[in-house]
């Protein structure tokens, strides 16, 4: 009788065993309690030693086929992209001056402006700005001097930078 309960509570034990892991999603294994070694998991060491894919450069240009504009600083030279492929440019920029450099890196279109206005600059005119950096945009600007962080554009670049982009864009910059 003592065999009977025991064998009895070892199967209700089992059986709200299996029931416990498929209630959460099946990640337990039942076989532990049959005595049984789990099989060892590959994908968790594979994943860790794994290097991360290189991002796929749009030909061209230095920037990863998931920008839409992309900036070399050291070039002076930006452009458009669609999927990875040039539909604007190379075109001439100029960047920001020593102690005001364009920050590098990957960003999106924050907002645009047709007219801005700059507050720092004593109300500095700003043509067709697309702004992809807290207070650093793409505009038309002076081709002869450096911006204040800004790219310069010329009054027909910037055109069509300001109609080609719409927020949340990828902008890359790069040295």
């Amino acid at each position: 009788m003592r065999v009977r309960r025991a064998l009895a509570a070892l199967s209700t034990l089992a059986a709200a065993a299996v029931l416990t892991a498929c209630s959460a999603g099946g990640t337990a294994d039942v076989r532990l309690a049959a005595g049984t070694v789990p099989p060892s998991s590959t994908s968790d060491t594979t994943a860790a030693t794994t290097a991360p894919a290189e991002p796929e450069m749009a030909p061209g240009v230095p920037c990863t086929i998931t920008a839409k504009a992309c900036v070399s600083l050291s070039g002076k030279q930006a452009w458009l992209l669609d999927e990875g492929k040039i539909v604007y440019g190379p075109v001439k920029i100029m960047p920001g001056k020593k102690g005001s450099t364009t920050p590098v890196g990957t960003w999106h279109v924050l907002y645009k402006e047709k007219m801005h206005l700059s507050k720092e600059f004593n109300n500095a005119p700003m043509p067709n700005s697309v702004f992809f950096y807290n207070g650093v945009a793409f505009h038309q600007g002076s081709l002869a001097k450096y911006s204040n962080g800004c790219v310069h554009l010329s009054a027909a670049v910037s055109l069509k930078f300001f109609s080609s982009l719409d927020k949340g864009d990828e902008v890359q910059v790069v040295r």
